[in-house]
């Protein structure tokens, strides 16, 4: 395709200065030509998350879009029933108990006013979280229900020289069951692992900071309340409102997003019984490597990817 195909192929509208840009003109339903799938790709590294209205995936659509950037994780690291003919699909439901009792579901979620499990990048609690993940609506309220996703190079170069070098050469655990404990299926499959606080990206060498309220538990090598206060202010940081873009989903909406340089937030608005249901791939990711050159390293768990059993008890302590 030659470079003017390229540029009236689709067109791109920029939804804030920092993050995020709304493509128009394109069917996702539709195989798409290898400089597409390559302009695209180019996009979502500039942009961080990119948005498709008014699309018409199913579950295989969805699948085969996903695969035209990389291999597809399994659907979920604690989801033992995704569609049975595609286990790539991660449903993400507010109706779904997902490893709790239904009272622990609704005492969560009003907890969080529905943000479960608060910001996050996804799956970071794995040795390789996910590259990307692409999510599409299915169902969606009236009212309420929007997603927020927030610039995490953007937040590390907004730090002062002094602290990027501080928070380049720090390390921070990972974990699944922050502010809700080790329940179910979450205690069956335990996922932690250490990564840098600074995670240099792959395929453009920026430096994006790398922590979460959602799966990051404390600051490694430093006492407990100096990795609180370290944690507040980087997570303070990260939520910048400069930095974050706001998506209004309607049915049919689909959003693809850098699990590397960004986190995002699950609706604070939502009634807990008012219906929400989409659905979503992951890209099989790599280990983050820090700007010392080191790598994440494995605590408990194994790599997340295409081949994933889901434990639905706990292993049994060993004797003798």
């Amino acid at each position: 395709m030659t470079d003017l195909a390229l540029r009236t192929a689709y067109s791109v509208r920029p939804t804030t200065p920092t993050t995020g840009a709304e493509i128009s003109g394109i069917d996702l339903s539709e195989p798409l030509d290898d400089d597409v799938v390559a302009s695209l790709r180019a996009e979502l590294l500039a942009h961080r998350v990119l948005f498709f209205r008014d699309q018409h995936l199913d579950h295989a659509a969805q699948v085969a879009f996903g695969r035209r950037f990389g291999d597809l994780t399994y659907a979920h690291p604690y989801d033992d029933a995704p569609p049975a003919e595609h286990p790539e699909i991660f449903t993400v439901d507010n109706q779904s108990t997902f490893g709790l009792d239904e009272e622990q579901r609704k005492a969560l979620q009003r907890r969080s006013v529905g943000a479960f499990p608060g910001w996050h990048s996804d799956v970071t609690p794995a040795i390789n979280p996910p590259t990307a993940s692409i999510l599409r609506a299915e169902v969606v309220p009236e009212v309420g229900g929007d997603t927020q996703w927030t610039n995490l190079v953007a937040a590390y170069e907004g730090l002062s020289a002094p602290l990027q070098r501080f928070v380049d050469g720090l390390r921070a655990e990972h974990r699944y069951g922050i502010g809700y404990g080790d329940r179910g299926r979450i205690a069956a499959n335990p996922l932690v692992a250490h990564h840098p606080v600074v995670r240099v990206h792959p395929e453009t060498g920026e430096k994006a900071l790398y922590v979460t309220p959602g799966f990051t538990s404390h600051i490694l090598g430093v006492r407990a309340d100096e990795s609180r206060r370290i944690l507040t202010l980087l997570f303070e940081q990260l939520t910048r409102p400069e930095n974050i873009v706001r998506l209004r989903w309607e049915p049919g909406t689909v959003a693809f997003w850098d699990n590397r340089t960004t986190a995002h937030l699950a609706p604070r608005d939502l009634d807990v019984d008012e219906p929400r249901r989409l659905h979503r791939v992951t890209l099989v990711g790599d280990v983050p490597v820090g700007p010392d050159g080191e790598e994440s390293v494995l605590v408990s768990g194994e790599r997340f990817g295409t081949d994933w059993t889901v434990r639905t008890e706990e292993p049994a302590a060993a004797t003798g």
